[in-house]
């Protein structure tokens, strides 16, 4: 017997927000939603305010990418995109120093993504441009699920590059190195994984959202062996824990470390320093990715375990995070 086949209806926007402002942004500000617009942006986002001044305009949702701690505006329309709009994202990009500027709407103009395009090319690696328009669909009598479609993007190897010809970074060959690396990493995460890849930097590491405030995971690619303590290259990836709560969440998951090392099944350093906010469990492997000829493997490994932390890590941080909402509930 053949089974049967739901459709996927689309619906308008307006079908379920009454207004931008009272619906909409209060709407995309809730955590789950911000985790969505993460993965599909590669930025770890961290609400801040909703309904910012900046300058003598108000920002819809100001987030902080707690992967750079650089601000991030999100200015988002229920219909097409308008000249208005344009000129507030403009303003925004003038009123912050390093800043990431996020228009979401239900449809993009021709005029308006090659106004992104064009932004992006000519503003230098601090300020960055994302369009996006978002769809809701629903099966039968489903709940309405969004989607978020990048339609303009900064051009991250390109930018990279800039910042390096212009003398803004100081890029030794061994930052080079790793910045091909990444980018190659990046291009095979994109062919074979859904975890989202933050852009390639001239560093030893790489973000990988997860949607969770407080929380990423992170590949690493140093020259530094952190068992022998030698210049010895390897390679890791951790999750990472930071902001006002890293020590209570890592005290809290510290709870969990029986069952965390016996589904993760591999040796993890638990790294918890005192004179430091941040903390990490990470696992790691002798690997020299200054030979090319290795990157295969180096990939291979890092995705493996990137998805096997997440696996493994999401559930718990959820619990967390509900623990900590029933007990603020709790305490009103």
């Amino acid at each position: 017997m053949k089974p049967a086949l739901a459709r996927l209806t689309k619906i308008g926007l307006r079908e379920v927000f009454a207004t931008e402002a009272g619906d909409f942004t209060p709407w995309l500000a809730q955590e789950e939603n911000l985790a969505l617009l993460s993965e599909t942006t590669g930025i770890s986002l961290q609400c801040e305010a909703q309904e910012k001044e900046v300058g003598p305009f108000r920002a819809d949702i100001l987030c902080r990418d707690t992967a750079t701690d650089h601000w991030v505006v999100i200015e988002n329309q229920i219909e097409r995109t308008d000249h208005g709009h344009l000129g507030q994202l403009l303003t925004y990009a003038a009123g912050l120093e390093a800043v990431t500027v996020v228009w979401i709407a239900e449809r993009f103009t021709d005029e308006h993504r090659a106004a992104l395009d064009w932004l992006n090319e000519r503003t230098d690696e601090h300020i960055n441009f994302f369009g996006l328009e978002i769809e809701l669909w629903k099966i039968g009598d489903s709940a309405v699920a969004p989607k978020f479609n990048i339609v303009s993007q900064p051009n991250d190897w390109s930018r990279t590059i800039q910042a390096v010809a212009k003398g803004s970074a100081a890029v030794t060959d061994n930052r080079q190195l790793q910045l091909r690396f990444w980018t190659a990493f990046r291009e095979y995460m994109e062919k074979h994984s859904k975890l989202s890849c933050q852009k390639p930097q001239p560093q030893n590491w790489m973000y990988h959202p997860i949607g969770k405030t407080g929380f990423v995971l992170s590949s690493v690619a140093s020259f530094y062996n952190s068992v022998s303590e030698t210049w010895d290259p390897e390679i890791r990836v951790q999750l990472e824990i930071m902001g006002d709560r890293a020590k209570q969440n890592y005290a809290a998951l510290e709870r969990f470390r029986e069952q965390i090392e016996r589904e993760i099944g591999v040796p993890l350093t638990w790294h918890n320093p005192e004179k430091k906010v941040a903390c990490r469990i990470y696992t790691r492997k002798d690997a020299d990715f200054r030979d090319e000829q290795s990157w295969p493997d180096c990939q291979k490994w890092l995705k493996e375990h990137l998805e096997l932390f997440q696996r493994v890590f999401t559930p718990l941080i959820q619990k967390l995070k509900n623990e900590e909402t029933a007990l603020a509930a709790g305490a009103k």
